[in-house]
């Protein structure tokens, strides 16, 4: 008679050997010399279905063909909890559905393979177009394009997102007959010591700033409860230096690049300087979209949609003035974001137009960008962010 059990030691080598064949395929995922897993967000079309990830070295400036981490609906602006396990996603939805004007979505990063297993999604109406979360990982917030409010929403310790507790409808308007009827919230994060909550919302000219409450997620407007731009500007994201003390905002109407200094004793901005993103005599139609400071703090990064270059800036903290350096090709058409890798060596270039991703070394004693180290394709490119120690 066959007896199963005199072949249990058998089994168990060969489950062994399956486990091993496991790990060996999830180390073949990252390929030799690459440190970084990359995570890309895109808008859907016949090249994406979602969200992307990659491989990056930063000795070589080498990225691997994205390939796909998960299906999801437009995930346009992404960000990664500070513990580096999760990934949340802003969805911008759109027609009828549970999640109409707009979603956001949590997702568990498995491992060395870099896939993403969907945790949960939430409602978060209005067009949500950015995202991101407070130092500790417990808050989310959103800014909403469409509705102009800015919104925040609990973090579990297994990464699920729950709300929101909490939201903000920005009023006004400013200038512009087509674009600024109304508040249009385009940005938000935290302040570096993360006491602060600040929004850009291109539709008021305004950098709103809020208390956070870390116990429940409120938002209190801060005295003063504002900063502004130039009438018109339109400003769309900010980045700070790594001091705290400066804080840079583009401005997508204006093509413009605008300094403030920043007090946190009493959470406050000031107006400083403000430069054109454009090369001089410029008269074509262009935007800007996206800020970087290299951290070094001596450069300042900007895109420009239309133009499709990166203006490089030089920065002189004791004078608290930028300089414009040189503009760039972005290698592509309608660069929507870019991203420096941790080292600060390569510049990112996400260009939604053409459907590709361009590397670009950087350097270290100017901020130029040199020659395209690596080209790949992937879909409407939106955003891309780094995951390190995967």
């Amino acid at each position: 008679m066959f007896d199963a059990t005199s072949l249990a030691p058998l089994f168990a080598i060969l489950a062994l050997g399956v486990a091993g064949v496991g790990v060996a395929a999830a180390e073949a995922a990252k390929p030799e010399g690459a440190r970084l897993l990359a995570f890309i967000g895109t808008y859907n079309g016949p090249r994406s279905e979602g969200l992307y990830r990659a491989w990056f070295d930063p000795a070589t400036g080498r990225l691997t063909a994205p390939e796909l981490a998960a299906k999801s609906a437009n995930p346009s602006f992404i960000a990664l909890h500070p513990k580096g396990r999760f990934l949340y996603a802003a969805g911008e939805y759109g027609g009828a559905g549970p999640y109409r004007g707009g979603s956001v979505s949590a997702f568990a990063i498995q491992g060395a393979t870099g896939n993403l297993e969907l945790l949960n999604e939430v409602a978060a109406g209005g067009g949500p177009c950015h995202v991101s979360l407070d130092q500790s990982g417990k808050w989310l917030f959103t800014a909403s394009y469409g509705s102009g409010e800015v919104a925040v929403f609990g973090v579990g310790e297994d990464g699920r997102v729950s709300g929101p507790v909490s939201k903000v409808q920005h009023t006004g308007a400013s200038v512009d007959p087509q674009r600024q009827t109304g508040p249009h919230a385009h940005f938000i994060t935290t302040t570096p010591d993360n006491r602060l909550v600040l929004a850009c919302d291109l539709g008021l000219d305004k950098v709103l700033a809020y208390q956070l409450d870390s116990a429940n997620g409120g938002l209190t407007p801060n005295d003063p409860p504002w900063a502004t731009v130039k009438p018109g500007a339109g400003p769309r994201h900010l980045a700070f230096d790594p001091t705290g003390h400066l804080a840079f905002v583009v401005n997508e109407m204006g093509s413009s690049l605008t300094t403030f200094s920043y007090d946190a004793r009493h959470g406050a901005l000031r107006g400083l300087q403000s430069i054109s993103t454009l090369p001089e005599g410029f008269a074509g139609r262009s935007t800007a979209a996206e800020v970087r400071v290299h951290p070094s703090g001596r450069f300042v990064y900007a895109s420009n949609r239309g133009h499709d270059s990166i203006a490089v800036f030089s920065v002189d903290a004791a004078k608290a003035k930028v300089s414009l350096v040189d503009i760039q090709s972005s290698g592509g058409k309608t660069p929507r974001c870019i991203t420096l890798d941790p080292s600060g060596r390569w510049l990112l270039a996400q260009n939604q137009d053409t459907d590709n991703i361009v590397v670009f070394p950087v350097d270290p004693a100017s901020g130029r960008l040199g020659p395209a180290a690596c080209e790949v394709k992937v879909g409407a490119p939106v955003c891309l962010v780094f995951a390190p120690g995967i």
